[in-house]
């Protein structure tokens, strides 16, 4: 796929061929070898019992005598799989001053409660007796309790015969589906194996932080370690996947499972932090996911900060010296998982993994031919150095923030180091980030005006979008010598009929988009590389949609500048920018575009961009490079549209004294509602914006810039409620207490709107908004009556979540709005 001057440029890819590494060029395919006795490589099918009776026994033999690399012996880090290795690591975590300084705590707050609830008695002449019986048996129980937790919670790397047989099984198994193999740089693996024999000369640990989007990506992982002699990462898993047989198999091969929610269990967050102390103390390797769970979209989901922040706890005590992070970036020409993810964005709950479903999936997943496996690593760095950096910056803020930036149990100081530690990893991942020939087709399909394309003008969209990709320093998958026809048709049988269909019989082949709320997955996989130039695209539409010639749809640069400030600022949460600021950034995506005859600059006389247009050839070309940028942002913008349209609802009715607080979950199901009866009758131009993560991500961000307050219950039986603020809502008309358009609320959804698409379905206007409001106010107070008669429980007999606050919930919001208020001026950041 990739034309002759990048395969020089790129490094070659690893072959592996018994114990011997080899260099090849990129997407080298060699020969099928016919002489027997001579091993495959790694990341190959291996042979099939039904066709190849005596080289499969030949092979399995191997893999029980362990013979050569199979044996894994000589690992790049610290001892693991040996009899014993559990326990070793049991008797750590449970003599750790840490833990035992907890269960202490623990037992000492217990007694005091029974004292002051009289079953205790201090006159009693043996009281001190009975006290100090009374606390060792709470020791004693606090104590087994956490040796049962930490048994099912510890990987047990215990037995090397059982690590040989699930690496060859797994293999097996993982490259029937992904017939074409394991691709990975053959620079990027040196240099990590050069990082790992230094980190395990120190006794440090290296930290992989692999994006997430399927459960193949720590399989794929674990083989990779395996097949390069690197020690295993211990991987951190989510107790949902600790269900019989196959629980047990993946807590052997490097698993360990944590609870999704930790609640106020002290015990447990004690013994999870104690628990990395020890790994990162031992130099053993961790891997976890930055995202937390699977991006269900496509792109990298906003980092989660769970296990990053016991991590940093380790170093800023000093408990742990430093740690190597190694982001990991895994890419599928098609993921397992993908029609699934499309239920569940659609509002389906997710189900509860299970071994039934795990074999029945499993089986009819390995008669797939689902292409290939991209795992690339960004070059490993050092969190101790990382953090030094960062608090020396911090600690030359101005000192008017009264924030002591050297104290280590600061909160604030651990807020920032995590995220700019999240945000950095993410970076990374997408700067290694290879895109995959699917992702190409994706992209193209779904940028198109028009129901399909003809197989010419596809082939033509995907070299230039590769040249793109190119020129703004991404990575695209090499395919050796193939031609580009033969690339995408490969790519078009990766991703089947179900997800891009073909007319045939016309005068050529005509592709169309099939299932395109499927199909996004692949094109958000591109979206990271060109989010600067959407944005921009998406500020100046708002002159474009106007019509009418030049005059009429150019933008005054502060114009456009602000309109992109609202926009990035929207989309904080979803995308990742540049730290070098709006201006910067802005700058230098309009002369990008303007070097690509895209759009047309209009200077003053001093230099300075004054205006910004549409370029003449752009015009005549049909505005199909401009196009392409728009149509990548605008189903977010539709998205975030929808969320903020669906909060109108939330107004409360006239009359109504007291706020009714409605369930998180269950606004965005009723924003979700709404989306989809809003697509279906014409006011939605696309189907993807009511994906239930989008949606969950705008909610989130009207959270942080406090267009919503959020209360959280200490019960946790009681979900999280929600009000828009007072501020920001709509008015109603007094007589007839319908819901109007104008208002905070209304001003920022209208100033969503002017970046939405408009087309021959769809046009903005008066009788739209009256439409569209009518529905989300009918909407908003089923949500209300909802919330009242769930407050009172009726016929369920469960714990209904209170439409109205306790007087202590209402204390805790007062703090979190002045909480909020005061981080957004200490940020320093574009607010909405």
């Amino acid at each position: 796929m990739a034309p002759e001057d990048d395969r020089h440029d790129s490094a070659p890819d690893l072959r592996i061929l018994g114990d011997r590494i080899t260099l090849q060029p990129s997407g080298f395919v060699e020969p099928a070898l016919t002489e027997d006795g001579r091993e495959e490589a790694l990341m190959k099918n291996m042979a099939r019992f039904r066709s190849e009776p005596l080289r499969f026994l030949r092979e399995v033999s191997l893999y029980v005598s362990g013979t050569g690399w199979r044996a894994y012996d000589d690992v790049i880090g610290q001892p693991i799989f040996y009899s014993g290795f559990s326990e070793h690591i049991k008797s750590q975590i449970m003599s750790a001053t840490l833990l035992q300084t907890k269960i202490a705590q623990l037992a000492d707050m217990r007694i005091a409660v029974e004292e002051k609830e009289g079953l205790l008695n201090q006159n009693d002449r043996e009281f001190v007796v009975k006290k100090a019986q009374r606390r060792a048996v709470l020791v004693q129980s606090l104590q087994e309790v956490a040796e049962n937790l930490t048994d099912k919670m510890i990987c047990k790397f215990d037995s090397k015969p059982f690590i040989r047989g699930a690496y060859y099984l797994v293999t097996q198994l993982l490259l029937r589906a992904y017939h074409q193999g394991i691709h990975v740089s053959s620079e990027e693996v040196l240099r990590l194996r050069r990082v790992a024999e230094e980190a395990a000369r120190k006794k440090q640990s290296i930290i992989f932080l692999p994006c997430h989007r399927s459960h193949v990506d720590y399989v794929s992982m674990q083989l990779l370690c395996y097949r390069l002699g690197l020690a295993l990462p211990v991987v951190v898993a989510g107790d949902n996947l600790n269900f019989p047989v196959v629980g047990s198999f993946l807590q052997h091969a490097g698993a360990m499972y944590i609870r999704r929610s930790f609640g106020d269990d002290q015990l447990y967050t004690t013994l999870v932090q104690t628990y990395i102390d020890v790994l990162l103390q031992g130099g053993y390797n961790l891997e976890c996911f930055i995202e937390g769970g699977r991006s269900r979209t496509g792109k990298l989901l906003p980092p989660k900060f769970g296990i990053l922040n016991f991590v940093l706890d380790s170093l800023l005590s000093g408990r742990v010296d430093d740690a190597i992070i190694c982001p990991v970036s895994t890419q599928y020409d098609k993921v397992i998982e993908t029609e699934g993810y499309v239920t569940e964005l659609l509002g389906v709950p997710k189900k509860k993994e299970n071994l039934a479903d795990f074999l029945s999936g499993g089986s009819s997943v390995l008669s797939l031919r689902l292409g290939r496996v991209d795992v690339r690593f960004h070059e490993p760095w050092s969190l101790r150095g990382f953090m030094n950096e960062q608090l020396s910056r911090l600690s030359k803020m101005p000192s008017a923030i009264n924030i002591n930036w050297k104290d280590m149990k600061n909160q604030m100081l651990r807020q920032k180091l995590l995220r700019t530690l999240g945000y950095k990893v993410l970076a990374d991942i997408n700067a290694v980030s290879v895109v995959m020939p699917t992702a190409l087709i994706g992209t193209v399909l779904l940028t198109l005006r028009g129901r399909g394309v003809g197989r010419a003008e596809l082939i033509r969209r995907v070299e230039w979008l590769t040249d793109r990709i190119r020129a703004k320093g991404g990575r695209v998958a090499h395919f050796g010598n193939s031609p580009l026809p033969d690339v995408i048709e490969r790519g078009l049988d990766v991703l089947g009929k179900d997800l891009v269909g073909v007319v045939e019989g016309l005068a050529e082949p005509t592709y169309y988009a099939v299932d395109r709320f499927q199909l996004s997955f692949y094109r958000n996989m591109t979206i990271h590389l060109f989010i600067s130039e959407a944005l921009v695209a998406a500020a100046l539409y708002t002159r474009v949609k106007r019509g009418g010639g030049p005059p009429i749809q150019d933008i005054p640069y502060q114009d456009l500048h602000d309109q992109v400030l609202f926009l990035s600022s929207l989309f904080r949460g979803e995308f990742i920018y540049s730290g070098e600021g709006l201006a910067t950034n802005l700058e230098r995506t309009v002369l990008g575009l303007e070097a690509d005859n895209i759009i047309l600059i209009e200077r003053d006389e001093e230099g300075n961009i004054s205006k910004v247009g549409l370029s003449d050839a752009e015009r005549a070309a049909g505005r199909e490079n401009y196009d392409f940028y728009c149509f990548l942002i605008w189903p977010f913008i539709e998205a975030s549209w929808l969320a903020a349209v669906s909060l109108m609802g939330l107004t409360p009715p006239i009359g109504q004294k007291d706020d009714i607080w409605v369930q998180v979950s269950k606004a965005q199901d009723s924003a979700q509602l709404l989306g989809k009866t809003l697509y279906h009758q014409g006011d939605l131009s696309y189907f993807e914006a009511v994906n239930k993560e989008t949606l969950k991500n705008s909610y989130q961000r009207f959270e942080e810039e406090g267009i919503i307050q959020v209360v959280k219950s200490k019960d946790t039986r009681i979900p999280p409620r929600l009000r828009v603020a007072p501020e920001w809502r709509p008015g109603r008309d007094e007589k007839t207490g319908r819901l109007l358009a104008s208002g905070r609320l209304w001003d920022f959804t209208e100033k969503i709107a002017s970046s939405r698409r408009e087309g021959k379905n769809r046009r903005d206007g008066a009788t739209v908004s009256i439409r569209v409001v009518a529905l989300t106010d009918a909407l908003g107070r089923k949500l209300f009556e909802d919330a009242v008669r769930g407050a009172e429980g009726k016929g369920k007999g469960k714990v209904g979540a209170p439409a109205r606050l306790s007087s202590e919930e209402e204390k805790s919001l007062s703090r979190s709005v002045m909480e909020q208020r005061r981080r957004r001026r200490l940020e320093g950041r574009a607010h909405l």
